[in-house]
C-alpha cells in the first residue's frame, strides 16, 4: 500500500510537500478505514484550480513511467513557475510489512535523471544519469542507459524481478491499480485490463451490478442483451445492448436514454469492483461529477469497508464527505494555492475531536482550503 508521496517542482507544486497515508492516533473508523498502520485512502477538497487533481497525477505519474505503453513527456509535469529546474518526487510504499522508497528526481535543463530504490535500508538501485549501479540484474554497472527512461522499468520489463518477491508483489500492487476522469468518463489500467463497461459486461456479465442495486436498493437493474421486452416496447439490435429496468416500470430503458448519474456510476462500478477486489489503487478525478451526495458517501462507505489493502484516494467538491462518521480527520487534505504554488494541509493537523463537525470547521476556513468570492 502506498504510505506517502514527497513532491517538490511537480507541475502546481512548487515547494515540497508530503502527503501522508499513515494512520494517526484517531480511534474513529479503525475497522474500515485502516489496514494495519495504513488508511484506506484519502480525500482532497479545495477550491477551483488549487492543484488537487495534481496530487492524483503525481501518484498515476509513477504507474506512467514504469508500467505504461508509450514513453512519458516529463517536461510536461514541471513546475512551469519555479526558478529551480528539477522536479523531484518520493514514493514510499509498505508492501508486506516492508518498506520500500523510491526516489526520482529530474533536472529538465540538461535532462539528468537520478533514481534510488531501497527495500528495508538496502539500496538495490543508484541511477545518475546515463550510469546506474544495481544488484537486481547479473550485471552490476551500466553506463548506457536512456536518458529519459526510468531504469527500473527497463529492469522489470527485462527480468520481472526474479527471485525479488517484494518487487513482485510491489509491482503487482502498482499493475492493478487504475486512474479515472469522472469528466471524461474514461479508466487506465496498467495491467492491460479493459474496464470499459461494455468489456466488463462481455467479461464478467451484469450480476456484480445487480448485487449491488439490489442491497442498496437503488430500485433498478441493468441488462445485457440483444433483445430487451416490455409490456409496450420491445428493442432489439444485432449486437448485446446495454439497457435499465426501472422497479415498476417494466420496459427497457437503453443507456443512450438514461440519465448522466446512471451513466457516470455505471462506467464507474467495473473500475470501483476490480479495484476492491485486486489489491491497488483507485485514483478517482473529479468524484462528485454526476452523483447525488448520499451515492457519494454510499461508494466511499462501501470502499472502506470491502477493501482489504486497497486504496481510494480521490478529489470531490462535496463538502458532505466531512465527515467522521465517514472519513477520518487523517484521511482528508485540503489543498490551497498561494504565491509558492500549491499546498497541503491535513485535517488531523488541527487535532479535530472526534465528535466535531468537520465540514462546518472547513467551511468556516479552520483547515484551509476554501474559496473566498465576493458576494
Amino acid at each position: 500500500m502506498l504510505k506517502s508521496v514527497e513532491l517538490r517542482n511537480f507541475k502546481s507544486f512548487h515547494n515540497k510537500v508530503k502527503i501522508d497515508f499513515e494512520k494517526t492516533n484517531y480511534k474513529t473508523l479503525l475497522n474500515t478505514n485502516v489496514s494495519g498502520n495504513l488508511l484506506k485512502g484519502a480525500l482532497f477538497v479545495g477550491k477551483n484550480a488549487s492543484g488537487k487533481s495534481n496530487v492524483l497525477k503525481a501518484i498515476r505519474f509513477l504507474l506512467e513511467c514504469l508500467l505504461a505503453k508509450n514513453e512519458v513527456n516529463w517536461v510536461e509535469h514541471i513546475c512551469l513557475f519555479s526558478d529551480t529546474p528539477v522536479m523531484e518526487l518520493k514514493y514510499v510504499f509498505e508492501i508486506d510489512k516492508s518498506e520500500i522508497i523510491y526516489d526520482i528526481s529530474y533536472q529538465w535543463v540538461d535532462v539528468f535523471l537520478r533514481e534510488k530504490l531501497t527495500v528495508d535500508g538496502i539500496e538495490l538501485l543508484s541511477r545518475e544519469g546515463s550510469t546506474a549501479n544495481t544488484i537486481l540484474t547479473e550485471v552490476k554497472n551500466y553506463t548506457d542507459i536512456p536518458k529519459q527512461l526510468l531504469f527500473l522499468r527497463d529492469i522489470f520489463f527485462n527480468t520481472r524481478f526474479r527471485g525479488q518477491v517484494k518487487l513482485q508483489k510491489w509491482f503487482e500492487f502498482l499493475s492493478n491499480s487504475v486512474y479515472m476522469d469522472m469528466c471524461l468518463k474514461s479508466a487506465t489500467q496498467y495491467k492491460g485490463v479493459d474496464l470499459s463497461l461494455r468489456s466488463y459486461m462481455e467479461e464478467s456479465g451484469t450480476k456484480l451490478i445487480n448485487d449491488f442495486f439490489e442491497q442498496y436498493h437503488f430500485e433498478q437493474r441493468i441488462e445485457y442483451n440483444k433483445k430487451a421486452t416490455g409490456n409496450i416496447v420491445t428493442l432489439e439490435s444485432p449486437e448485446n445492448q446495454i439497457y435499465f429496468r426501472r422497479n415498476g416500470i417494466n420496459e427497457p430503458i437503453p443507456y443512450e436514454m438514461e440519465s448522466l448519474g446512471n451513466q457516470t456510476l455505471v462506467q464507474l462500478l467495473p473500475a470501483f469492483f476490480y479495484c476492491i477486489s485486486n489489491s491497488g489503487m483507485l485514483l478517482l478525478d473529479e468524484f462528485s461529477s454526476g452523483f447525488h451526495n448520499s451515492l457519494e458517501e454510499l461508494l466511499v462507505r462501501y470502499f472502506m469497508k470491502n477493501a482489504g489493502e486497497s486504496q481510494f484516494i480521490f478529489v470531490s467538491h462535496s463538502t458532505n464527505l466531512l465527515s467522521n462518521s465517514l472519513l477520518r480527520p487523517d484521511q482528508i487534505y485540503s489543498v490551497d494555492f498561494d504565491k509558492g504554488g500549491s499546498v497541503v494541509k491535513r485535517f488531523s493537523s488541527e487535532k479535530p475531536r472526534e465528535a466535531q463537525n468537520i465540514e462546518k470547521m472547513y467551511l468556516g476556513g479552520v483547515f484551509n482550503g476554501i474559496p473566498r468570492y465576493e458576494r
